[in-house]
C-alpha cells in the first residue's frame, strides 16, 4: 500500500513539474513513461490543452481496414476472445494499424458512450504527436510492449483511463499493427498484460505461417508446447536451408548463427534423426540444448522427409481468392470460440458456403439449422424460430411446434437475409441473445439452449441502424464477428472456381481457355448462384465441351462494365427480373427461386430501387 501512494506521489510530484515548468524530472517516473512524455513536448503538445481529435471519414477508414486486412482478421477474433477473458464488463479491447489508426474496438454496450466520449473509435489516431503519452501511440514509437496507467497519459483528459498495449510484428520485424485493452484507471489488473501479449504472439504466429506455406520446423523444450504461441518457427527451402525465423525460434538458439540463412546443420548436431512430418521428435542443437521438434508443411521436401499431406479445404468451395480465405478463415476461428459471426455479401456469393464451413469447424456435434428470413412470413416469423404453444395463434399447428432454435440446440442456428427481421423479432431475438433461453409464443415455461449463431445478409447493416431500421444493439450483438465476400467479378480465383463447379454438375465436361475468358467478361450480378445455373444450362445443352462460341451464345449481352452508372444496371437488372417474372407467370416465390435472390430484391427490383 505504502508503495502504490509513494508511486502515486511521485505521479503527482512529476505532473506538476512538467505541466508548470515543461521539465521531467528523473527517478519520478518510469523511464518509457518519462521519454514519452519527453517526445510529446518535443512536437509541442501542451498537456493543459484538451488533445486535438483526428479521425478519419469511412471512405478513408475502409481504405485503411483493406490495407491491412491480413492481419486485422486475425486480430478481429483474438479481440473477440480476450473481451470475454479479461472481462466484457471492464476492458474495452482495440487493433490499431501501424501507423497509429484505431481500426476496430469491442467493448460492452454499458460502457461505449464514456469510451466514445475519450475518442476511442475506429477511424481515430493514436499517434504519439496528436493524442500524446497513450499505450497505442508510445508502442507504436517504442516498438515494445507498454502499459500506462491514469495520470501517466500526457493529456489530462486521459487520465481516468489505463491501457496496455502489445505490439505484433510481420515475420520481418516491421510492425504490422497494436492490440490495446483499456479500462477505468481504478480497475487496473497487471495480469491482463499476459493475456495480451499472448494475443499478439498468437497472431504473429499465424502471420509467419501464412507468410511461409511451404515446410516449417516447429521446436520448444516441451512437446506440449509445439502447438502454442510460444513455440519456435523455423521456415525451411527444399536443401534444409532456413529461410526464416520467429522471434521464438531466434530466442531459443541464442549463441548460435542467425538462423534465418543458415543450413540446418549449422543450427542442429549431426546424427539428428530423420524429421518426421507431424511426428514430434527431439533434436539437439550445437550448443547442447534438446528441443521436442515436428515438421509441418506441404511443400516438396528431401528425400529423408516425408511431406505431409495436404490438409483438405475448410469447405467444399475454392477458396483460393485470399478475401475469401481470410472470411472462411475468420469464421472457423470464431465459430471455434463460439461467437457470433455475421456474414456479408452480395446475394450469390457463398454466404451459406461459409457459414456450413464454420459450423463444422466448431466442432459441434449437432445439426445446422438454416432459417431464410425473408422468405417466413413475418408474423409467423418468432413462432418458426422459438415455437409456439398449441391454439398460440390461428393456424397453429395442433400440438404446438418446438420451433428452429431449439432444433439448433447442440449445434448451429444460420439467420439467412437478417435485414429482413420485423422490429418484433429484432427484439426477441435480443432478448434470446442474452441468456439463449426461448420460450414459444403462448407458453410460459423457457427452456435454455447450447446453440452457435451464424446470420448473413446482402445489405449494409450499419447504414440500416443509421435510417433506424435495425436495431443498433442487435447490431452489435449480431457482429461479435464480421466477414465480407468479395463479388464473383473481384475474385482472383474465377477460374478455379467456373472449373469446381462445372466439375460437381458433370464430371465429364470441361471449359476451353477461351470460354473462361468469355465468362470472365460478364458483371455476374447473381455471383456464383448465377454462373452455377449458366453451367447448369450449358451442360444440359448437350455441352461436354463449352467453348467461347458457346458461352458467347448464352450469353449474348455481356453486362456493362462496373464503372458504368448505377441506373444502367438497375435498367439490367430489372429487365433480367422482369422477363423472369413473365416466365414464371408472374409468381415471386417461383422468380426469387430461378434467380436465386430473395422475394424482397425481387418486389424491390420491381419497384425500380
Amino acid at each position: 500500500m505504502l508503495a502504490a501512494q509513494d508511486s502515486a506521489t511521485r505521479l503527482a510530484q512529476a505532473r506538476n513539474l512538467m505541466e508548470r515548468n515543461g521539465v521531467i524530472q528523473a527517478g519520478l517516473l518510469r523511464p518509457a513513461i518519462a521519454e514519452s512524455w519527453r517526445r510529446c513536448l518535443a512536437n509541442g503538445l501542451n498537456p493543459r490543452r484538451a488533445p486535438k481529435t483526428d479521425t478519419l471519414d469511412e471512405a478513408a477508414l475502409r481504405r485503411q481496414r483493406d490495407q491491412f486486412a491480413k492481419v486485422r482478421n486475425l486480430a478481429i477474433p483474438e479481440m473477440q476472445a480476450l473481451h470475454q477473458q479479461l472481462g466484457a464488463g471492464r476492458y474495452v479491447l482495440a487493433f490499431a494499424g501501424p501507423d497509429g489508426v484505431l481500426l476496430d474496438s469491442l467493448m460492452a454496450e454499458s460502457l461505449r458512450a464514456e469510451i466514445e466520449g475519450f475518442g476511442i473509435v475506429p477511424g481515430s489516431i493514436w499517434t504519439e504527436s496528436i493524442s500524446g503519452t497513450n499505450a497505442l501511440g508510445t508502442a507504436i514509437e517504442s516498438r515494445a510492449r507498454i502499459d500506462v496507467r491514469g495520470a501517466e497519459h500526457f493529456f489530462a483528459d486521459h487520465n481516468r483511463l489505463s491501457c496496455m498495449t502489445a505490439p505484433i510484428f510481420a515475420p520481418d520485424r516491421t510492425l504490422a499493427g497494436v492490440l490495446d485493452a483499456s479500462c477505468n484507471a481504478a480497475a487496473y489488473a497487471p495480469h491482463a498484460r499476459a493475456s495480451l501479449a499472448l494475443a499478439a504472439a498468437q497472431i504473429e504466429a499465424q502471420l509467419f505461417r501464412a507468410s511461409h506455406k511451404g515446410r516449417i520446423l516447429v521446436l520448444h523444450g516441451r512437446a506440449e508446447f509445439l502447438d502454442t504461441a510460444y513455440a519456435g518457427l523455423l521456415a525451411l527451402d527444399d536443401s534444409d536451408r532456413v529461410i526464416a525465423a520467429n522471434e521464438q525460434a531466434r530466442f531459443m538458439l541464442a549463441g548460435l548463427p542467425e538462423p534465418a540463412g543458415s543450413p540446418l546443420a549449422a543450427l542442429f548436431a549431426p546424427g539428428a534423426p530423420a524429421l518426421r512430418p507431424g511426428a514430434p521428435t527431439s533434436i539437439t542443437d550445437r550448443s547442447g540444448r534438446v528441443f521436442r521438434t515436428r515438421l509441418d508443411g506441404t511443400e516438396a521436401t528431401p528425400s529423408r522427409v516425408t511431406a505431409l499431406p495436404k490438409r483438405a479445404p475448410s469447405c467444399d468451395a475454392v477458396a483460393e481468392d485470399e478475401a475469401v480465405r481470410a472470411a472462411l478463415d475468420m469464421a472457423g476461428r470464431a465459430a471455434q470460440r463460439g461467437l457470433p459471426v455475421l456474414i456479408r455479401g452480395e446475394t450469390g456469393t457463398g454466404k451459406e458456403v461459409v457459414a456450413r464451413a464454420a459450423h463444422r469447424a466448431s466442432g459441434r456435434a449437432g445439426k445446422f439449422v438454416a432459417v431464410n428470413c425473408a422468405a417466413i412470413p413475418p408474423d409467423l416469423l418468432a413462432a418458426e424460430l422459438f415455437g409456439h404453444a398449441e391454439g398460440a395463434f390461428t393456424g397453429a399447428r395442433r400440438g404446438g411446434a418446438k420451433g428452429l432454435a431449439l432444433e439448433a440446440d447442440g449445434g448451429t442456428l444460420f439467420l439467412d437475409e437478417i435485414a429482413d427481421l420485423p422490429a418484433g423479432v429484432q427484439a426477441a431475438l435480443l432478448r434470446f441473445l442474452d441468456d439463449f433461453s426461448i420460450r414459444p409464443v403462448g407458453g410460459s415455461a423457457s427452456r435454455v439452449v447450447d446453440i452457435l449463431l451464424l446470420a448473413a445478409t446482402n445489405e449494409n447493416l450499419a447504414a440500416a441502424v443509421q435510417h433506424h431500421k435495425f436495431r443498433a444493439d442487435l447490431y452489435y450483438r449480431l457482429a461479435a464477428t464480421e466477414v465480407f465476400l468479395p463479388r464473383l467479378a473481384a475474385r482472383t480465383d474465377f477460374a478455379a472456381l467456373a472449373h469446381h463447379l462445372l466439375h460437381n454438375i458433370a464430371p465429364e465436361a470441361r471449359l476451353e481457355d477461351a470460354a473462361i475468358q468469355k465468362l470472365q467478361q460478364h458483371d455476374w450480378p447473381g455471383n456464383i448462384r448465377e454462373l452455377r445455373n449458366l453451367l447448369t444450362k450449358l451442360v444440359l445443352a448437350g455441352g461436354g465441351r463449352i467453348s467461347a462460341e458457346t458461352v458467347a451464345a448464352a450469353l449474348p449481352h455481356i453486362a456493362p462494365p462496373p464503372e458504368q452508372s448505377g441506373s444502367v444496371l438497375r435498367d439490367a437488372q430489372a429487365r433480367q427480373v422482369a422477363a423472369t417474372m413473365r416466365a414464371c407467370n408472374g409468381n415471386v416465390s417461383a422468380a426469387a427461386r430461378t434467380l436465386g435472390v430473395s422475394r424482397n430484391t425481387i418486389y424491390r427490383a420491381l419497384r425500380g430501387e
